[in-house]
């Protein structure tokens, strides 16, 4: 789409860019780089309004975009001061004065199409008649910062910055280069400066109220904005963006004229539609917004957006949420999402039938759709397990994704044990697990048994809230931190995420140390503490969910942080066993085989039986064997002693299987389950 324009400006054939660039912005209006492409367009063809008026449009489409307001820096400041350029080398260099503005202004065309290299010679060209003007710093930093070289384009400008503070072009490029640094209150200062010189520039007033964004100071850059919610600035993308800085500000009452404005204007806009809905959410206005989208909605009646956001302000499985589901289904007869809604709502009233029917036929529009083929392999796993599990052979013969199959493979063992077929069940299960091993955490060893423990000091006063969460692959803990997580818990939940903590909790060579004595327990434990603020705890009250148990931490906790609780999820380790085959875990432990997992299970809770039996630290085991969202609520509760809120089934996760379900596997698991059964005895289950 954009080959035909960048080549004719790599040509300089402005009016065959201008015709190609204006045909790309006719085909996506939306599409801020056709409207970059045609501002280059335009300067290269002469017209300076023109291309400020594009790069304008750019950064209207884009405001966070960051080249576009360097692009623009570029575009006005080049062409403003060719003169005085021309003037200031006509006295020092005695040469032409028109030759070294039209390198520059060239080299920034250059930038503006991506063709970097061209502006690397252009810049060449223009050093050698001048070498020490700013303008060839502000070209040469310009080029070390779109390379992503932040550092050296620092190092260019704020030299050349020392030698001619005054200049206004190496001052935008300064402080893009602190922009890209990520130095967001130098950039904000330099930016500042600048609009101080030009309190009309729109792009600089945005810049500098995203930079305030970035420093999470969105009520000031809500602040900043507001003088151009008048005249021509006034646009639908301008008030949307002022209601969403005074959303994440928390003075909703204030985002709420903003976004009607701008969803007024332009109601198809996704973005215009997610901020206006979580505006009425939070101040309650669900009359409003139901009158408002249904007005909406007799202009456009297939919105599917305007739809979705009319089933927010309904109870999903009352009579209303029937009501507008029938509508958007009469408005767009076979629109899938449409359909998917309906089926949902059987499936949430129990009309299993008529949820079947629905999947069915959205399988006929679209063969091969994963959720309603799910949801009638559901409907068969209850009423047909044979068929279902011929079904869910057809569809894995015809799956070309990797992960797709895996899903569909687990799939295929439940259907094995709904069909009576345990053996094959625990194998497709095995099978799927050793495929994947490689891709899987190492189980943890588990330390030896110690014998010699440090005291349990006395509790400090005042006592800050800790607990610390842990469950095997099959416990089910994930069922308490999403309990915990409703509930408004301080639960942290980053170890299993992108950027873990780094503390010696997270890492396996913790148990190792603390037994052969190579890490101090003190200071494990103050490097735990020493890492929460940047986790987001100040005033030390923190649920912590952790990857992994060993008793072995307690050398470090009794002593040094009596003030922590132990919450242990525990089933039968059978079950436990069994649901970590059939659903993996939270963590992604690596199971070879049934049989090994099974023996580092029994040792693992093994641990937890001896923690229980001598009670060795404050603890609390959460019994999950009647694993619904009202038994875990009330169960953490209890251990609490505090009031929990019940997580809708929809939000705890998918059921899993209940208690005792791994009696249909003792032929099939016999010798794994016959590893589990002291340690299942030990935590007061029965033997058989």
């Amino acid at each position: 789409m954009y080959e035909p324009i960048i080549d004719a400006l790599r040509r300089g054939a402005a009016s065959e860019a201008l015709t190609a660039a204006r045909e790309a912005i006719a085909a996506q209006p939306q599409d801020a780089n056709a409207h970059r492409l045609l501002a280059a367009a335009l300067r290269l063809d002469g017209d300076r309004e023109g291309a400020l008026a594009a790069i304008g449009q750019a950064i209207e489409l884009t405001p966070d975009d960051a080249n576009l307001h360097l692009e623009r820096a570029g575009l006005l400041l080049s062409e403003r001061q060719i003169d005085e350029a021309q003037a200031a080398l006509a006295r020092t260099t005695g040469l032409d004065p028109n030759q070294f503005p039209a390198y520059i202004i060239q080299a920034h065309l250059a930038i503006a199409r991506g063709d970097l290299a061209e502006a690397d010679r252009l810049v060449r060209t223009a050093a050698r008649i001048a070498p020490e003007h700013p303008h060839v710093a502000a070209v040469e930093g310009t080029l070390a910062l779109r390379r992503g070289d932040a550092d050296r384009a620092l190092s260019i400008l704020s030299g050349a910055a020392e030698r001619a503070p005054g200049d206004a072009q190496l001052r935008h490029a300064l402080a893009f280069a602190y922009l890209g640094k990520g130095h967001h209150a130098f950039a904000e200062q330099a930016f500042r400066s600048l609009l101080e010189t030009d309190p009309t520039s729109r792009p600089l007033r945005l810049m500098v109220a995203n930079l305030l964004r970035l420093q999470s100071r969105p009520a000031e850059a809500a602040d900043e904005l507001v003088p151009l919610l008048e005249g021509e600035t006034a646009t639908p993308g301008m008030h949307r963006l002022v209601g969403e800085l005074e959303l994440d500000a928390g003075r909703t009452e204030l985002a709420l004229p903003r976004l009607r404005t701008a969803f007024a204007a332009q109601p198809l806009d996704r973005r215009n539609i997610l901020a206006l809905i979580e505006a009425w959410r939070r101040l309650e206005r669900l009359d409003e917004a139901r009158e408002t989208l249904d007005a909406t909605l007799a202009e456009h009646p297939q919105a599917p957006d305007l739809w979705r956001a009319r089933l927010l302000f309904e109870e999903f499985a009352g009579d209303q949420a029937r009501e507008v589901i029938a509508r958007w289904r009469k408005a767009m007869p076979d629109y899938i999402p449409a359909l998917e809604a309906q089926s949902t709502l059987h499936d949430q009233t129990g009309e299993h039938d008529q949820a079947f029917a629905i999947a069915q036929r959205i399988t006929e529009l679209q063969p091969g759709h994963t959720l309603a083929e799910l949801r009638i392999v559901d409907q068969l796993l209850r009423t047909d397990p044979d068929a279902a599990i011929l079904r869910v052979e057809g569809l894995l013969a015809q799956a070309p994704d990797p992960s797709v199959k895996r899903s569909l493979r687990q799939l295929l063992g439940r259907c094995f044990d709904a069909a009576g077929q345990p053996d094959a069940a625990a194998a497709t299960w095995a099978e799927l697990h050793a495929d994947v091993v490689s891709e899987r955490l190492p189980l943890p060893e588990p330390s030896k048994p110690i014998t010699q423990w440090p005291e349990l000091a006395p509790l400090p006063e005042p006592a800050p809230g800790m607990l610390l969460l842990w469950g095997a692959p099959g416990s089910l803990v994930e069922y308490i931190g999403a309990t915990l997580k409703h509930s408004g818990a301080p639960l942290l939940v980053d170890r299993f995420g992108a950027q873990p903590p780094t503390d010696p909790l997270q890492r396996y060579n913790t148990v190792a140390g603390l037994v052969d004595g190579t890490l101090d327990p003190a200071y494990m434990v103050s490097l735990w503490r020493a890492a929460l603020p940047s986790r987001g705890i100040q005033d030390g009250n923190v649920f912590d969910w952790l990857l992994w148990w060993d008793n072995a931490l307690l050398l470090g906790l009794r002593p040094h942080l009596p003030e922590a609780v132990l919450m242990v999820a525990v089933r039968d380790p059978r079950d436990m066993l069994l649901d970590w085959l059939a659903f993996g875990g939270p963590v992604p432990l690596a199971l070879a085989s049934p049989l090994e997992g099974a023996r580092w299970l029994a040792r693992t809770m093994d641990q937890i039986a001896e923690l229980n039996e001598q009670d060795l630290f404050p603890h609390r085991l959460i019994k999950m064997d009647d694993a619904n969202p009202t038994g875990v609520a009330q169960a953490v509760a209890d251990a609490l002693g505090a009031r929990v809120a019940v997580v809708p089934q929809e939000q705890i996760g998918p059921p899993h299987f209940a208690a005792g379900h791994w009696r249909r596997f003792k032929d099939a698991l016999a010798e794994e389950f016959a590893v589990l059964a002291p340690v299942a005895q030990r935590l007061g289950y029965p033997a058989e």
